[in-house]
């Protein structure tokens, strides 16, 4: 399978933050997102288990920086052009507008992503592959 970014399907969209496109392939979902300058997952994580996200993340970022804190209070940063795996748990932030495009298992993601379209009132994940 292939298409285009932009032809990703919006899987969630939080005005001013975050702009998610996702379609499922397989076992796994790719993800095209995103982020404004100030943005940050944990409001939207609050209410799973630990407060963070329960899902792995494999991919790369395309520009800006992403500062990833774990379960275990230890933090890393991501930069443009460097590839990276991100273990659950954990929350991302974003001090710069940043884009990255990311592969994480079907379910874990959908289960994530669910629980954030109920805070926003939306409905993630509208296409299936």
């Amino acid at each position: 399978m292939r298409c285009k970014k932009e032809d990703l399907p919006v899987a969630l969209n939080v005005p001013g933050a975050v702009m998610s496109r996702a379609m499922e392939w397989g076992d796994m979902t790719v993800v095209h997102a995103r982020f404004s300058a100030g943005a940050d997952s944990s409001p939207l994580l609050a209410g799973l288990p630990g407060d963070k996200c329960g899902c792995p993340h494999w991919g790369v970022v395309l520009t800006g920086a992403v500062h990833v804190t774990y379960g275990d209070g230890s933090q890393e940063i991501s930069l443009a052009g460097e590839v990276f795996y991100w273990p659950a748990p954990h929350t991302v932030r974003f001090e710069v507008d940043t884009e990255i495009l990311e592969f994480s298992p079907r379910a874990g993601l959908r289960s994530v992503y669910e629980h954030i379209g109920r805070k926003l009132g939306q409905v993630p994940f509208p296409v299936k592959s």
